[in-house]
């Protein structure tokens, strides 16, 4: 099982507990290098002024005298020694190895007759400084006691700040205690509320809800037959598509059966036309003298009716010779189309088979037959021979002799 968490009161006393040694730990430590401090200090202080104190005048009298008067003095009448309880120990020794000042007053040699000669064996003096700073002296103590009233104070008001906060934490505990109370107390006046209200509205709740399937159900049946009209409308969507391509399609059909019949009652008003012009020149001609004479009149009849179409005596025969009158009609009805109108005359193909400098063409009329044609002269066509299917061989191989 986990451990939980620490509270924030033991965190704050734990780190309560580390600011204290923290303090106390910083002021022996400062405590000790401010000692250590002063001691240099006043080390370099007591050696300027010991230095200074060696510097003597030989005329002013004895030159070890004046050294140990000056340097006992320096050092016995510095304040740092007679107040801060500073121990200074020096030692001075002349040039010639005399000691003239060791940790005090010394016995010093006779003095020579002559200052000078003195001053020449003695100078230059050196001395050596040892200054300490006793832990009971005045000095240390006073520092130890300054440090300690800072750190007390510093801690009082650190303790002083943590107390209020703790303070104002126990204080908002309470707040937050006291409105959760209060909370909890609305939380149940208003769940008796609630109950009491659910108890009275709990019937009507039970039909409203019964209601509300029924419409949930209702709406699900309204969604499914949504979904079966659109289908719905897209099947006859799909189907008045294609009734719209039937109906144009029908409307293609209807103008080409329009187009078809115009064309066939032009068709049958041309032969009804031709049959009358027959009948007529048969009525105006005399009785034919046989099939010369039959000849000589169709090419006459041919060359005043059809001004841009020349018909040879081969075809002339080829036409007496069909003896259905249908068939003589409609081959007439060829020619017609050919002198009206080539373009339209329905031209099947160019006549295979010919000698390479001939170019000969054929018409279809009443579905066999076929009129021979190229182009002539003076003329627009030329009708060289007219057959049907059985003929076919016949009219060919004259055609090849026409070459």
């Amino acid at each position: 099982m986990a451990e939980s968490a620490p509270g924030p009161a033991l965190v704050d006393r734990l780190a309560s507990f580390r600011v204290t040694y923290m303090a106390i730990v910083g002021f022996v430590l400062l405590s000790v290098v401010s000692i250590l401090g002063i001691e240099a200090a006043l080390e370099a202080y007591f050696e300027a002024e010991i230095t200074e104190a060696i510097r003597v005048d030989p005329a002013a009298g004895p030159i070890a005298q004046q050294i140990q008067d000056r340097v006992a003095d320096t050092i016995q009448n510095s304040a740092w020694v007679r107040i801060g309880g500073v121990r200074v120990d020096a030692i001075v020794i002349g040039a010639d190895n005399t000691s003239l000042y060791a940790l005090g007053r010394t016995p010093l040699p006779p003095p020579f007759p002559d200052p000078f000669l003195e001053a020449k064996r003695i100078l230059p003096a050196t001395a050596d400084v040892f200054v300490s700073v006793p832990l009971d002296a005045l000095l240390p103590s006073a520092i130890i006691v300054t440090y300690g009233a800072v750190l007390i104070w510093g801690l009082f008001l650190y303790q002083g700040h943590i107390a209020r906060r703790e303070q104002q934490q126990i204080d908002a505990a309470i707040a937050a205690r006291d409105e959760t109370a209060r909370r909890a107390e609305r939380i149940g006046t208003e769940l008796e509320q609630v109950r009491a209200r659910l108890a009275q509205v709990e019937p009507t709740e039970r039909a409203h809800n019964e209601e509300i399937h029924v419409l949930q159900r209702e709406r699900a049946e309204l969604h499914r037959k949504l979904a079966q009209l659109a289908d719905r409308e897209a099947e006859l969507r799909d189907r008045a598509a294609r009734t719209t391509e039937l109906d144009e399609e029908r409307n293609a059909l209807e103008d080409l059966l329009e187009e078809a019949v115009e064309d066939l009652s032009q068709r049958e008003s041309e032969i009804q036309s031709l049959q009358a012009r027959l009948k007529r020149a048969e009525k105006s001609a005399p009785a034919p003298a046989g099939k010369g004479r039959a000849a000589e009149q169709l090419a006459k009849r041919f060359r005043t009716l059809y001004k841009n179409v020349s018909v040879d005596d081969h075809a002339l025969q080829d036409i007496i010779r069909l003896r259905d009158e249908a068939m003589k009609l409609r081959a007439e009805e060829g020619i017609k189309k050919l002198d009206d109108s080539p373009d339209t005359a329905g031209t099947r193909r160019k006549v295979g088979g010919l000698p390479p400098q001939l170019s000969i063409f054929e018409l279809g009329f009443a579905g066999k037959g076929r009129i021979y044609y190229t182009r002539g002269d003076g003329q627009r066509f030329r009708i060289l021979a007219i057959g049907a299917k059985n003929s076919q061989k016949t009219d060919l191989e004259y055609l090849s002799r026409l070459g």
